[in-house]
């Protein structure tokens, strides 16, 4: 150790969820490659605010809502999206003003009736909110899913 460093230890978990949707790889990355379409996947995110595109990189706030009875809370989170296999695999940074940091890969594999879907999570959040955190991105991981096959199964329905 480096004299006058301080060593940080966070608790940290790792998230995977797997799940089919019936739809084409390429649609399902142009559906998640725009900050917009988060509103409603999560359903914590009730808008995406101050988005940028730059260099590669998404950059916007989404504003999660967390209500306890009557109470709501709205939590700015800061999340930078970046495409390292373009038409396959998408990164989102995710940073919390309550010290938690998430980094989800998605990846798109193609299956005989669609996309078979894998959301890989690594969260870091202080040890006294980990129940907390962790109820809530597995929570959030299963919801996704769940809309995000709800979205392309209406949509192929349509057509």
């Amino acid at each position: 150790m480096i004299h006058g460093a301080k060593m940080r230890l966070v608790p940290a978990r790792d998230l995977t969820y797997n799940f089919d949707v019936p739809a084409a790889p390429a649609a399902i990355y142009e559906h998640l490659s725009h900050a917009e379409n988060y509103v409603g996947l999560s359903p914590l995110v009730v808008a995406v605010t101050d988005v940028h595109t730059e260099a590669g990189e998404v950059r916007y706030v989404a504003v999660e809502r967390f209500k306890l009875g009557p109470l709501k809370w709205d939590n700015h989170i800061r999340v930078t999206m970046s495409f390292p296999e373009p038409g396959r695999t998408l990164h989102n940074d995710v940073r919390s003003p309550g010290w938690v940091h998430l980094v989800s890969t998605v990846t798109l594999t193609p299956t005989p009736t669609g996309t078979q879907v894998t959301e890989a999570v690594h969260v870091t959040y202080p040890w006294l909110l980990g129940t907390f955190v962790v109820g809530q991105a597995t929570a959030v991981q299963k919801e996704r899913a769940k809309e995000l096959i709800r979205r392309f199964s209406a949509l192929s329905a349509e057509k």
